[in-house]
C-alpha cells in the first residue's frame, strides 16, 4: 500500500494524534479506560461568559463552574461561523474546504461527507450507546443514533392564529408586537419575555391573536409558574432522565451522550426572571467605534447581503443605535443566563451519578455572534466576534481544574479529541472517496495548557461562503471562491477570493478595529499568514 493510502486508512487512534514530549503522560488521577462523553453544544454563543470576560454583566455561573473544573481555551474558533457548515464540519471532522460545504445544503448529501463517518458513527462501531437531543447538527439524521429525544425547534414565536407549523418563510408567524417595526419584520427578529403575551393587532397585514406558538402547537402562557416548557428546558430534562435512566440500568456500555440547546440564537424570547436580572437602563454597550468598517474588506462586509440590514433595521426602529443595543443586548444576556440555567441542570445530573469520575464533558458553541460591533447583528463573518467560541473540556484523570489554554484551536480538533480521549479503533472513511480527519487531539494541551508545540498548526482556520457563489450552485464550491481567515496566539489575518486583505494585531487591539494589512511595517507578518492560510486550504 502507498503510503498516500497508508495516511488515509491509519486508524483513527493515530490520525493526527501523534504525542509530542509529555504530551501523553498520565493526568493526576488514572484515566477511565472506556470513558463516556457528555458533549453540551450552545447556539450563537459568544464569549459573553463570565469566565470569558466577554461582557462585564454576564451571569453564567453554571459554564463557569464547569471551566474552572477543567480547562478552557479561550482562543477558540468556529471554521464556518454558521450553524449548518459549522456543525457538519465538527462532527465529521472535515474542514469546509475538504468537503466543499460553506452553507446550508445538506451535509449528507454532500458529494465528500457522504463517504465519510460522522462522530457519532466512530462511537457506535466501538460499542458506545449514543444518544441526543436537541441541535446538535442542523440537518439531523436520527439513523445515526440509538435513541433520540427532541428535534430542533426554535419556539416560542408570536403567532397569528391561523396557519401551521411551515418552513421558512414561515407563513402565519409574526414578529412579537413589542419589538418595534421595522425590524420585527419576522419571528427570527423577535426579543420579549415571555411575559409580554404576544398582541398582534388587526390591520397590520395579519389576524389579531394573543399567545405564543412553540412550532408545533400553541404555547401555554399564563404566569411563569403556569406554562408549557420552553425547547431547551424540554433538552435538559430530556437529559437529566437519560442519565438517571442508564445508571438505573446497571449497565457498563459506555455512552456518547449529547445535547444541543438553541439559546441565545434568536428569537430571543426566555423567561421574565432572566430579563429581570438585566435592568434596561444598566445595559452596558459591547465596545464600538465609529467608522469601524471603513477599512475593511469589501467583500467582507458585504457578503452575501447577510447580516448588515438587521442591525439597520434595529437602529430605525428604536431611533437611536444605543436605544436599540440596549433592547437587544438585555434579551441576548438574558437568553445566555437561561441557557445557562439548562446547562447547569445537566451538569447536576452527572455529579450526583456515579457516572461523574469517568465522563469526559465537552461544552462548546457553534460560532460567536455580533452585537453591534462592526455595524453587524448576527454571525457568519470572519471577524472575532463571530468566529471566537467557548470551549471547555473536563476530562477526567487528564484536566488539572482551572486551566487554560490560549493557544488556537477550533472545533475541527473535537472529533480527533474524543477519539483520542476514548481510544476509538477504525477510521472515520466509509469508501475510497472519503478523506482522513482534518483536525488534531487537544490532548497535548489537556495535559499541559502551556505548551508552545503540537502537531497541529499554530493558527485557526476560519472560512464563510462568498457573494461569488450562489445558494445550491457549484457544489461542491470551490476553495478559491471563498473567504478565509487564520487567527495566531496574536494576529488575524483575512484573505477574500478576490485577494482584498485584513490584518489585526491582537497584541494591541483585540477589537479589531485597525486594518494593517496595507502597512509596510507588516508586510513580512502578512505574507507568512498568507503563505500557511494558503497551504491549509489549497488556494
Amino acid at each position: 500500500m502507498n503510503s498516500i493510502l497508508q495516511n488515509i486508512y491509519k486508524p483513527l487512534t493515530f490520525a493526527g494524534l501523534l504525542c509530542l514530549n509529555d504530551s501523553c503522560s498520565s493526568g493526576p488521577e488514572k484515566e477511565p479506560e472506556k470513558p463516556n462523553v457528555l458533549f453540551i453544544i450552545c447556539d450563537d454563543l459568544n464569549d459573553f461568559i463570565g469566565q470569558m470576560g466577554g461582557h462585564p454583566q454576564a451571569k453564567t455561573p453554571n459554564i463557569d463552574r464547569l471551566m474552572q473544573q477543567g480547562i478552557i481555551f479561550t482562543n477558540a474558533h468556529s471554521n464556518d461561523p454558521v450553524s449548518a457548515p459549522s456543525r457538519a464540519s465538527m462532527l465529521t471532522g472535515l474542514y469546509p474546504h475538504t468537503s466543499g460545504l460553506y452553507s446550508f445544503e445538506k451535509w449528507y448529501k454532500n458529494p465528500t461527507l457522504k463517504n465519510c463517518k460522522t462522530i457519532m458513527e466512530v462511537f457506535s462501531e466501538n460499542g458506545y450507546q449514543v444518544m441526543g437531543t436537541g441541535k446538535i447538527l442542523h440537518h439531523n439524521d436520527t439513523s445515526l443514533w440509538d435513541e433520540f429525544g427532541n428535534e430542533t425547534d426554535y419556539g416560542p414565536y408570536a403567532f397569528n392564529g391561523t396557519q401551521e407549523r411551515k418552513s421558512p418563510p414561515w407563513d402565519g408567524l409574526v414578529a412579537h408586537s413589542s419589538v418595534l417595526l421595522p425590524f420585527g419584520n419576522n419571528p427570527f427578529s423577535s426579543f420579549a419575555p415571555l411575559s409580554d403575551i404576544p398582541n398582534i393587532t388587526p390591520g397590520e397585514n395579519f389576524p389579531g391573536f394573543e399567545g405564543w406558538w412553540d412550532g408545533y402547537g400553541l404555547f401555554n402562557y399564563i404566569d411563569e409558574n403556569n406554562r408549557d416548557l420552553m425547547p431547551d428546558e424540554e433538552n435538559a430534562i430530556w437529559i437529566e432522565n437519560k442519565i438517571r435512566e442508564l445508571e438505573q440500568s446497571g449497565s457498563d456500555q459506555p455512552f456518547f451522550l449529547a445535547v444541543g440547546f438553541i439559546r441565545p440564537h434568536t428569537p430571543l424570547h426566555a423567561p421574565k426572571k432572566y430579563f429581570d436580572m438585566f435592568p434596561l437602563e444598566k445595559i452596558i454597550l459591547p465596545p464600538y467605534l465609529e467608522n469601524d468598517l471603513e477599512d475593511c474588506a469589501d467583500g467582507l462586509v458585504n457578503h452575501n447581503g447577510y447580516p448588515k440590514g438587521n442591525y439597520k433595521r434595529l437602529i430605525e426602529a428604536y431611533k437611536t443605535r444605543e436605544n436599540g443595543l440596549k433592547q437587544y443586548v438585555r434579551a441576548y444576556l438574558a437568553c445566555v443566563a437561561f441557557v445557562d440555567e439548562q446547562v447547569g441542570r445537566v451538569l447536576d445530573a452527572l455529579e450526583k451519578s456515579r457516572f461523574k469520575e469517568n465522563t469526559i464533558v465537552i461544552f462548546t458553541s457553534d460560532h460567536g455572534y455580533h452585537l453591534g460591533e462592526k455595524d453587524f447583528l448576527f454571525k457568519h463573518t470572519l471577524w472575532d466576534e463571530s468566529t471566537r467560541i467557548p470551549l471547555a473540556i473536563k476530562a477526567p484523570g487528564i484536566t488539572k481544574p482551572g486551566s487554560s489554554c490560549d493557544h488556537p484551536v477550533s472545533l475541527i480538533d473535537l472529533y480527533p479529541t474524543m477519539v483520542d480521549l476514548c481510544k476509538l479503533e477504525g477510521n472515520n472513511i466509509k469508501n475510497w472517496e472519503g478523506p482522513p480527519t482534518d483536525g488534531f487531539s487537544l490532548r497535548p494541551f489537556l495535559v499541559k495548557p502551556g505548551r508552545k508545540n503540537w502537531p497541529g498548526p499554530e493558527v485557526a482556520l476560519s472560512a464563510i461562503i462568498s457573494d461569488k457563489v450562489k445558494e445550491g450552485r457549484n457544489i461542491p464550491m470551490k476553495a478559491e471562491d471563498q473567504h478565509f481567515s487564520v487567527r495566531s496566539v496574536n494576529w488575524r489575518y483575512s484573505l477574500t477570493y478576490n485577494n482584498e486583505e485584513e490584518l489585526y494585531d491582537h497584541r494591541n487591539d483585540s477589537n479589531e478595529w485597525y486594518n494593517l494589512a496595507q502597512d509596510p511595517e507588516y508586510e513580512k507578518i502578512k505574507k507568512d499568514l498568507r503563505e500557511t492560510l494558503e497551504n491549509m486550504t489549497g488556494r
